[in-house]
């Protein structure tokens, strides 16, 4: 199987797609992963937030964006006013692609390659069907490219509305991890600053729509 677009169900809802992508063996990721960590969020969420891929906490717990890099980026919807019950939030890739750390029991996010991004791909083609989100973020290099194309830049266009038929509005931006891994606390606090300010625009353009 080269992508899970088999495992797709005729009847589909956000229940029945995470059923559904529990069993998903499209790539190898699987193999390591402790389970899928599907998205989750209201059913016609006007939002969606797409990441790269679950964290070793999404892992264990099977829920998206609740390590640090999730607290951030609860920190910082707060701060626009965007509840996070109010918003779907995913990842293109729904399995943990690790390595152990040289030393210790951690493990050690890796990237993604596009073919398992490929496999994964359908999965979230059936949460746009489903959600319809009115605003769609992509947060960092890895789902831009993705959505977006090849292309495309975070650096060079983010914060800014892109052409797409992916969803009415459609912008990216910088994955909360990025900001973690700031050099100092004054890199960290610009950089927060700047996530906050392209958030605040995913809220003027929700609120307008």
């Amino acid at each position: 199987m080269h992508t899970s677009a088999q495992l797709i169900p005729s009847t589909r809802s956000v229940a029945t797609l995470r059923r559904a992508a529990a069993t998903c063996q499209a790539c190898d990721l699987w193999k390591m992963a402790t389970q899928t960590v599907f998205g989750e969020g209201p059913a016609k969420a006007s939002i969606m937030f797409v990441g790269e891929q679950p964290g070793d906490l999404e892992d264990r717990s099977g829920h998206p964006f609740v390590g640090p890099a999730g607290k951030l980026f609860d920190r910082a919807l707060a701060e626009t006013g965007i509840q996070r019950s109010n918003v779907y939030v995913t990842n293109v890739v729904k399995h943990f692609k690790w390595s152990p750390a040289e030393r210790g029991k951690r493990r050690i996010h890796k990237k993604p390659r596009y073919s398992e991004i490929e496999a994964c791909r359908p999965w979230l083609d059936a949460e746009l069907a489903v959600i319809k989100p009115k605003v769609l973020v992509c947060l960092g290099a890895s789902a831009a490219q993705a959505l977006l194309g090849k292309d495309f830049r975070v650096s060079r266009d983010r914060g800014k509305l892109v052409n797409s038929n992916l969803a009415p509005h459609v912008l990216a931006t910088v994955h909360p991890s990025s900001i973690l891994r700031a050099q100092d606390d004054e890199s960290r606090r610009l950089q927060l600053q700047a996530f906050i300010e392209d958030l605040r625009q995913v809220a003027r353009v929700a609120t307008r729509t």
